[in-house]
């Protein structure tokens, strides 16, 4: 998939909590370094890059997460992302943690976020080019809203179970 670029990575022990489960907090360390990562895979930049040349960077307003499955350290997990929602000045990016297979979902982020002008300090509108070169990362999927996302994805983690 065009949009979706997936990295893996492992879990370290010392970011898991006493009973042995990667801690709440970690997983948002995990999943937003690696799609710092997978934005200059996918889109060939960085977001310094993007600053410098532009003024303007993407400023998180909102995240949502979901844990699906427990996590444990030495674990290998993929995590993909990609952008879901793309509007004039904001956008949505969901990230999955998966296991090593591809199987089972330990978790689900989706973080909104804003286009924001550093000199003016303030949001500004996506521009028409960066508009156009985004239309062909967006990824569409079928629910609109996050608690039916994180319901189908419950249910496909439930039929790998299963299998």
């Amino acid at each position: 998939m065009k949009g979706e670029t997936t990295t893996q990575t492992k879990i370290r022990f010392n970011d898991c909590d006493p009973i042995g489960h990667l801690n709440n907090v970690k997983y948002l360390d995990y999943m937003l370094n690696a799609r710092e990562d997978h934005v200059v895979e996918t889109y060939g930049f960085t977001y310094e890059e993007h600053i410098r040349l532009t003024g303007c960077t993407w400023v998180a307003i909102q995240n949502q997460i979901a844990y699906l499955k427990e996590v444990r350290p030495n674990t290998l997990v993929n995590i993909s992302s990609k952008i879901i929602k793309l509007g004039e000045r904001t956008s949505v990016v969901e990230i999955l943690m998966r296991d090593e297979k591809n199987e089972a979902i330990h978790a689900v982020l989706w973080t909104t976020a804003i286009y924001f002008s550093m000199k003016e300090r303030k949001s500004v509108p996506h521009s028409p080019e960066l508009m156009e070169f985004f239309k062909d990362f967006w990824v569409e999927i079928p629910e609109q809203q996050f608690e039916q996302r994180t319901e189908s994805l419950r249910k496909e983690n439930k039929q790998w179970r299963k299998s």
